[in-house]
């Protein structure tokens, strides 16, 4: 069984970090203020995962995302996820030469899932993440692609049901109504998952303190919990929620901060 994971989640447009709150964009700093605030040689032994999507509406300038990745890679030696926009095959490859370990695709997995297959081929399937960003319409769990602004015809179970076949390596569940809320995880989107759903789910949206991550990781059907709130869980926060969830007995790695700092000073 795979243990139990936290997820730490960066929202990047042109050159800065952003809240979000329903996709609803607010600037809050850039790399330096970041780095200033974020210790990610020491938070990262409170998360098991980065994830760095590039939320930019409009013209994305790609290189600085890509340096941006680079910079970030450079501190942290837990796996980072990045992706925001992906179309080709030849930016996935940018992306993982820049330090990204998996790319995360929205658009490629709804809209050109041959493309997917053709990351896997070359990267492997545990190479890529499919992001499904999902909110309540009328009285069902209805898709959306590029940044929450385009809905999608297929609803969530049949989305799910087409990445089923897919070579996926995870699933990035994404609630746009809980986004930024700090109300708790959407749990109920679980249910529209597959019965033995092959793929880990990653539930995203919504988490504002400790007990939103212990209510969904208690569910079998989370493998991991992200949050994206750069406030909430700003200075020691998130090493005190992965304490307080592994007091609880919840399955998460425990970093031996010593040897793995002295392992990092031979590299």
């Amino acid at each position: 069984m795979h243990k139990k994971r936290i997820i730490f989640t960066l929202l990047y447009d042109d050159g800065f970090f952003m809240l979000s709150r329903n996709f609803r964009l607010q600037k809050v700093g850039d790399l330096q203020w970041l780095k200033k605030n974020y210790n990610f040689s020491h938070i990262a032994f409170s998360i098991d995962e980065l994830i760095i999507l590039d939320v930019t509406r409009g013209e994305r300038n790609e290189d600085k995302f890509y340096d941006c990745v680079k910079s970030l890679s450079e501190e942290c030696f837990i796996p980072i996820a990045a992706g925001g926009g992906i179309r080709t095959l030849e930016q996935a490859r940018k992306l993982l030469f820049f330090g990204a370990d998996k790319v995360v695709l929205n658009y490629l997995v709804i809209k050109n899932p041959d493309i997917v297959s053709e990351i896997a081929k070359e990267f492997g399937q545990q190479s890529i993440v499919a992001s499904v960003d999902v909110k309540i319409t009328g009285q069902e769990f209805t898709t959306w692609i590029d940044n929450g602004g385009v809905k999608c015809e297929q609803n969530l179970p049949k989305i799910l049901n087409n990445i089923e076949s897919l070579p996926i390596g995870e699933l990035y569940l994404n609630s746009i109504d809980r986004d930024g809320t700090g109300n708790g995880f959407q749990i109920e989107l679980l249910d529209c998952v597959p019965n033995l759903f092959p793929i880990p789910v990653i539930l995203a949206g919504g988490a504002g303190k400790y007990m939103h991550f212990s209510e969904a990781l208690k569910d079998a059907r989370v493998d991991a919990v992200a949050t994206a709130h750069l406030f909430n869980f700003i200075g020691d926060g998130l090493e005190e929620n992965r304490n307080k969830l592994i007091n609880e007995n919840f399955d998460l790695v425990k970093w031996n901060v010593n040897l793995v700092t002295n392992l990092r000073k031979c590299l």
